[in-house]
């Protein structure tokens, strides 16, 4: 595995884990700052803290499509 690249792993009915050399950054261009290899990215569009997951698609019974 190359540890250099960013990789995103999508959770059944959670985050997608972002993991890896990354830079985010808000829709006008600035970083957003983050001084982690892996955060958890937001899927289900409720929490609080976006872009970034904070559980909330537990409490809301958020479901991923499934692949058929």
């Amino acid at each position: 595995m190359d540890h250099d690249r960013a990789t995103v792993t999508p959770y059944p009915d959670g985050p997608l884990l972002l993991r890896g050399d990354f830079e985010l950054r808000h829709p006008d261009g600035t970083p957003l700052l983050t001084d982690r290899t892996t955060v958890a990215l937001c899927r289900c569009g409720k929490s609080a803290i976006k872009p970034f997951c904070d559980g909330t698609h537990k409490v809301i019974g958020f479901r991923t499509p499934t692949v058929q």
